[in-house]
């Protein structure tokens, strides 16, 4: 394509993304929510990559460089109302960056619930396998945490004292290890986060096959059901997060790694600190709900409730009348 077409193509989103800069850099970024920043930021990118790497005119090339500042500049934009404008990336901007990445929320979902109910499988029919994955000292101490008779539902020997508040601590620091380990492998072309993502499949799977099984069955499940929401789908956005990199440096396109990565980069980091927040949400309900020795039946259905608002949120918050994404 010679860069008259090319012009005459994409001139109109150039206009357009300019616009939509311009109402940002004027503090109105309310009357900006429904003009998909993101989406528009990355088809900016790879048209500057195909410009640079067809050898356009420098004036053209140019241009596309400084609306990829401009554009990179707004997203790391520090805000002037950190409280708003972070209760508008929760509504708004974070459920709406993962439909705009929805192929690779199912690639990791698939990565994690594939090998997790594999295994899990294979542990509930066959009372020795989780010994195929952790080992006796291991199997041991997660069946005393889940024994019917442990003062304290959830909690090892080493725990059982402690307050809530400090086990609140404890899985925040947990659950944010497991997120950001997920996410930051993705740094090595992807494969880190496929690691980390089948790794924990297969452990969690492991774990809930073999606890299917009485004295540990109500125990194990009326734990884990609560924060299950929050938690398992945050790890799969990290994870998603994570191939989100993985592929912004394996496919690059015509730009750089270099600068495919800090395209992608700024989306990247959005789905992780969203799923950052949810795994704090899924810490604090593992500390001061989970435990409790509330009627199973309840506790069951505050679950499924939680399922409810999760999935409903991921696929309708932050749509708008006249501009929805999946």
């Amino acid at each position: 394509m010679n860069q008259t077409r090319f012009e005459q193509l994409y001139e109109q989103q150039w206009l357009e993304f300019g616009e939509l800069l311009d109402t940002l850099e004027k503090g109105k970024r309310e009357k900006a929510e429904a003009g998909g920043f993101p989406s528009r930021y990355r088809r900016i990118c790879n048209q500057y990559g195909l410009a640079r790497g067809r050898h356009y005119s420098p004036a053209l090339v140019d241009r596309l460089h400084s609306l990829v500042l401009r554009g990179h500049h707004q997203l790391y934009k520090r805000k002037s109302s950190f409280f708003w404008h972070g209760l508008l990336f929760i509504a708004r901007e974070f459920p709406r960056t993962i439909r705009e990445n929805y192929k690779l929320f199912w690639l990791a979902f698939l990565l994690f619930y594939g090998p997790a109910i594999t295994v899990g499988i294979a542990a509930y029919n066959d009372p020795v396998f989780i010994y195929s994955v952790m080992d006796e000292g291991q199997v041991n101490n997660m069946e005393s945490m889940y024994d019917p008779d442990n003062r304290k539902m959830g909690r090892d020997a080493n725990r059982d004292a402690e307050t809530d508040f400090a086990m609140f601590g404890y899985y925040i620091m947990n659950n944010i290890s497991i997120g950001f380990r997920t996410f930051a492998g993705g740094i090595l072309f992807g494969v880190g986060s496929v690691f980390f993502l089948l790794f924990n499949g297969i452990m969690i799977g492991g774990v809930a096959g073999h606890l299917s099984h009485p004295p540990y069955l109500s125990t194990f499940w009326q734990f884990v059901a609560g924060h299950g929401a929050f938690e398992l789908t945050a790890i799969v956005i990290c994870g998603a997060a994570g191939l989100l990199l993985g592929r912004s440096l394996i496919m690059p396109g015509r730009l750089s790694r270099l600068d495919s990565l800090r395209c992608h980069a700024p989306i990247a980091l959005q789905l992780v600190i969203g799923g950052a927040l949810m795994l704090v949400c899924a810490a604090f309900i593992e500390a001061f709900w989970s435990s409790s020795r509330l009627d199973p039946a309840f506790k069951f259905s505050v679950a499924a409730f939680n399922w409810v608002v999760v999935i409903a949120y991921l696929l309708f918050a932050g749509r708008t009348r006249s501009h929805g994404h999946k």
